[in-house]
């Protein structure tokens, strides 16, 4: 190839290579997770800290920066149980950085002595997952969900001793104290229990 013709061409390859750069990536909006995805990521996470692993309770956290969905939620936080060390210990799971104590990942606080009067259970007895409760909760509060559209839903995975197993207590409102409706419902065979208001 001549100098001219090397001439003539190079233009035409500056701007090839110009038009070839990458796009730009675009960053995906977090989306909320049901309380399994949630429960699972952290029971991995913490499997280093003890093998003996139980669930004491697995509570969702409003995060109003992350649009909620229907039995889904931004953050989880769990505590789980260690009989063998005789220790529970907190983790929080979140898709968003919303603050200094609810950051994006999952991170474990300090062991603490295990409280006598808690019920811890084996992840394998919660087969219905959070979204599923929201679905029958729905069924049974759908007066006061359209009355309430704009309140948090709070979801809750504990012990029941009336109901002798795991639940899912579907909350309006942040906390129990404030809350004025729950529905309960069965975490093991997925069926609705029963109403509290």
């Amino acid at each position: 190839m001549t100098r001219r013709e090397l001439l003539a061409i190079g233009p035409g390859l500056l701007l090839l290579n110009c038009s070839s750069a990458a796009p730009k990536k675009v960053e995906k909006a977090p989306e909320p997770v049901t309380g399994l995805h949630a429960l699972y990521q952290m029971y991995t996470f913490a499997r280093p800290w003890a093998q003996d692993l139980k669930v004491i309770h697995l509570t969702s956290i409003n995060v109003p920066e992350v649009k909620a969905d229907a039995g889904k939620a931004a953050a989880w936080q769990v505590q789980f149980a260690s009989e063998t060390l005789g220790k529970a210990r907190t983790y929080t799971f979140s898709v968003y950085d919303e603050s200094v104590t609810v950051r994006q990942g999952i991170f474990g606080d300090s062991p603490v002595a295990l409280a006598k009067d808690v019920h811890p259970f084996e992840l394998g007895e919660v087969t219905a997952d959070s979204d599923k409760a929201w679905q029958l909760a729905l069924e049974h509060a759908k007066k006061y969900a359209s009355e309430h559209a704009d309140m948090p839903v709070t979801y809750i995975l504990e012990y029941d001793r009336q109901a002798g197993g795991t639940i899912w207590r579907v909350m309006w409102g942040l906390s129990a104290a404030t809350s004025s409706l729950s529905v309960l419902i069965d975490a093991h065979t997925g069926t609705y229990l029963r109403t509290i208001s």
